[in-house]
């Protein structure tokens, strides 16, 4: 006895087969992107030799808590921050952009920095993954002091006048971090525009997923100057 033949599917129904397989994706991607991995890229130079410009990296955004789309929680967090993490993070002067530094100092510390080496609570830190490109140059920031003094413990604010190398002593407050760029002399960081809060730490680099050379002398450099060595490589 013969099998009945399945009727043919017709065009709606298999274009409907294909939006639904089109939207479950889009629903995974979206979920994956928000609450578990984001990549990102390093365009600038101010955690060389750490990250370089080119360095694509997928973000581990489940390790300090993901943030929930369109709305204002997080996910509870693996572990908090530690002190020599690499954190992605909102921008604090432009929220729209994310930005890649170490963590250096930790709620509660006292921090300096004397002839550009840091000083936690009172020790000189050796700080081995730090370059230093421009070790003449010390401008007096202005901009430091202004959000520094309210910080200041051990000196007279009224004639606290801090450079780029020396500064402090300054207390991290409760629930904030200091960040900095291992290109220590070419790095926009907290020592600019004060102490990063917790809740704009989005996540850690997991992975370089893709590395290329732009300055390749070569044609089309995001294919022949690849850094082969990087891909796959985890920064820390």
């Amino acid at each position: 006895m013969r099998n009945p033949q399945k009727p043919a599917r017709t065009l709606g129904q298999s274009t409907w087969e294909w939006v639904k397989s089109i939207a479950v994706a889009l629903v995974i991607w979206l979920v994956v992107r928000s609450l578990l991995v984001e990549a990102f890229r390093i365009p600038s130079g101010s955690m060389e030799n750490t990250l370089l410009i080119g360095d694509f990296l997928f973000v581990n955004k489940t390790l300090y808590g993901a943030e929930i789309p369109l709305t204002n929680k997080h996910l509870p967090p693996v572990r908090e921050p530690h002190r020599l993490d690499i954190v992605v993070f909102r921008s604090v002067e432009d929220p729209g952009v994310n930005v890649v530094k170490r963590v250096v100092g930790m709620p509660g510390d006292t921090l300096s920095m004397k002839d550009n080496v840091l000083h936690i609570n009172g020790k000189s830190v050796e700080e081995p993954y730090v370059i230093r490109t421009d070790p003449t140059s010390d401008p007096e920031l202005p901009q430091m002091r202004a959000w520094q003094v309210k910080y200041l413990v051990g000196k007279d604010a009224a004639a606290y006048r801090p450079t780029l190398k020396n500064w402090g002593p300054v207390v991290v407050p409760a629930d904030s971090f200091m960040v900095m760029g291992d290109n220590r002399d070419n790095s926009y960081d907290s020592r600019y525009w004060g102490f990063l809060g917790r809740d704009r730490i989005r996540g850690r680099p997991l992975v370089i997923y893709y590395s290329y050379n732009k300055e390749g002398m070569l044609p089309l450099p995001f294919l022949t100057s690849i850094r082969w060595g990087r891909i796959f490589s985890s920064p820390h």
